[in-house]
């Protein structure tokens, strides 16, 4: 499976992905919202493996692509769509990014398309995504990608010595379409 966006190609990983995620997945600033304190390479090697495992498994029902840099070739993060079941009519959508590529619109760019699979290739009804409050980047990303606040979640998460607020953000299919359809209106290439 392989998913393009006009700067990335997402795509299915493979096993010799892991030391460009070793890489990003060890930097300080990509730690501070999990609960790692550190990566080694046999954790991330298992954590690929786990990708690895979901492409193999039928019906599928996980689709998480690492994240290429189309203009370098670059692995720079994963982003995927995983349904509760096969068949559901509910996945959550979740994402991490090299902190070196914060802040240029790439978790949003492959998002969006991750989104417009599940809407259009799956058949969802509802995506939803849940996030750490204090990771304002993340819960900007899924602003941006029109996903309503659904809730907040009170010391949902214990980790690094203290208890995280989390917060769960969801969009309808339909809020999806109308998204799309106004931003084809609004766009002069369509016309």
């Amino acid at each position: 499976m392989e998913l393009m966006t006009q700067r990335l190609r997402l795509r299915e990983f493979r096993e010799d992905d892991w030391l460009a995620v070793l890489a990003y997945q060890s930097d300080p600033l990509y730690l501070r919202y999990y609960e790692w304190t550190e990566r080694t390479p046999e954790a991330v090697r298992a954590f690929i493996g786990m990708f690895l495992k979901h492409q193999r498994t039928q019906p599928r029902t996980r689709f998480q692509l690492a994240a290429i840099l189309r203009a370098t070739g670059e692995l720079i993060g994963n982003c995927g769509v995983r349904l509760t079941a096969p068949g559901s009519h509910e996945a959550d959508l979740g994402y991490e990014l090299s902190p070196a590529h914060w802040g240029h619109g790439y978790a949003t760019e492959a998002a969006r398309a991750m989104l417009n699979f599940a809407f259009t290739q799956l058949g969802v009804h509802r995506v939803w995504a849940e996030a750490v409050v204090d990771n304002t980047g993340s819960t900007h990303v899924l602003a941006k990608l029109g996903m309503q606040l659904e809730g907040r979640l009170r010391d949902k998460e214990f980790f690094k010595d203290r208890y995280w607020d989390t917060v769960i953000y969801a969009i309808l299919e339909q809020e999806w379409r109308a998204r799309q359809e106004a931003t084809l209106m609004d766009d002069p290439r369509a016309h």
